[in-house]
Parts: C-alpha cells; sequence; structure tokens
C-alpha cells in the first residue's frame, strides 16, 4: 500500500471525552455503512479510503477515491461520507479529498470484500 493513517494516540483531558483512536473507530464504522451501489461491498473494505485522520482538534480528514472517475455517484458518495463521519459524536469538523493517485483497483480492498465477492 502506498498511503498510510496518522492518528494521534492522545488520551482524553476528560473521562467522558472520546480519545481521538476512539473517535476514529467510530468513523470507520459510520463509512462502512456507505456502499458502492454497484458493488455489494462497503467503501472502507473495498479500499476507497485511503486516509481518514483526526486531528487533536477533533477534526476529521479524509483521502478518498472511486473505483472510477466516471463512477455513477462521484457526485453524491463523497458527501455521503463527509456527512456521515461528521455525525459522529465527538467529531467537530469533517474535510474530504477525493484523489485518483493511486488508482483504486481490486488489489485494495479487504480480504472479507474479496472473498464477497469471489476474488478469493
Amino acid at each position: 500500500m502506498r498511503w498510510h493513517s496518522r492518528t494521534s494516540n492522545t488520551m482524553a483531558e476528560n473521562k467522558n471525552e472520546k480519545t481521538l483512536e476512539q473517535l476514529r473507530e467510530e468513523a470507520i464504522e459510520a463509512i462502512k455503512t456507505c456502499y458502492d451501489p454497484e458493488i455489494p461491498v462497503n467503501i472502507y473494505d473495498l479500499g476507497l479510503i485511503y486516509e481518514l485522520t483526526i486531528t487533536p482538534e477533533r477534526n476529521a480528514e479524509v483521502i478518498m477515491t472511486l473505483t472510477s472517475p466516471f463512477c455513477p455517484v462521484a457526485g453524491t458518495l463523497p458527501e455521503e461520507v463527509r456527512q456521515k463521519v461528521q455525525a459522529v459524536e465527538g467529531i467537530n469538523e469533517a474535510t474530504l479529498d477525493v484523489v485518483f493517485d493511486p488508482p483504486w483497483d481490486k488489489d485494495m480492498m479487504s480480504e472479507e470484500a474479496k472473498l464477497a465477492l469471489g476474488f478469493m
């Protein structure tokens, strides 16, 4: 893989406040509710999320791609992802960038996704 996640594991100042890693995990769960309508696997397991960072200010920064620049949901899916991440309790703001480098291919899918789609 040519991308990485940057997260900080600082402890929450308030015991009721979620850690940055907890926020990241909840954001991933929110993203897993998003599906490419042409493929019956969530976009996280498809490998479309290249990076998800929760900053010390509790803002989420998402870098994602699409299976193709001509994907029929190219105009709506990124905003759906951004809104679902921003809705996670404890995240102040979510920003999202769509990139096409590196281009997506089936090798970026999780093993579960490959199995579900018959690639294993």
